[in-house]
């Protein structure tokens, strides 16, 4: 099975990573997990005035703050893992990777917002839920 993980750092990150270790009954190791990480866009009119080795380094630095530390972890539990990462909305950047990928499963952590807390701060889980037709495992 194709698992992709979304993971931004954050303890949501953490507690999902966490979680499908202490249940690896859940879904096993033998699958192929892909990381995946969705670095904020350097506004544009910014990256007129950047060189586009810069604004890539940029982007490539900013996700290998988030995907080095899920890698150590992932050697630790023995998984087999691909990373990636793109820039841009992040519901939107996982939906279109998970589509791209032909994901079998998305298993990312929630904050756990209430509907209108979803409504009025926006909720990347929820994005997602609404462009994909891959299931997804929502850890909170």
């Amino acid at each position: 099975m194709r698992i992709l993980l979304p993971v931004d750092g954050s303890d949501y990150t953490k507690r999902t990573l966490a979680y499908l270790a202490a249940h690896d009954e859940l879904l096993g190791t033998a699958h192929e997990f892909i990381v995946f990480t969705a670095v904020a866009p350097i506004p544009a009119h910014a990256t007129r005035f950047l060189e586009r080795n810069t604004v890539d380094d940029y982007y490539r630095e900013q996700a290998e703050q988030v995907l080095g530390p899920v890698r150590a972890f992932a050697k630790q539990q023995r998984w087999e893992t691909r990373e990636a990462f793109a820039h841009g909305s992040a519901a939107e950047a996982i939906a279109t990777f998970a589509h791209a990928e032909k994901a079998d499963l998305i298993v990312m952590g929630s904050h756990g917002h209430s509907a209108l807390g979803s409504m009025l701060l926006g909720s990347v889980a929820s994005g997602v839920l609404a462009r994909c037709k891959v299931p997804v495992l929502l850890i909170r």
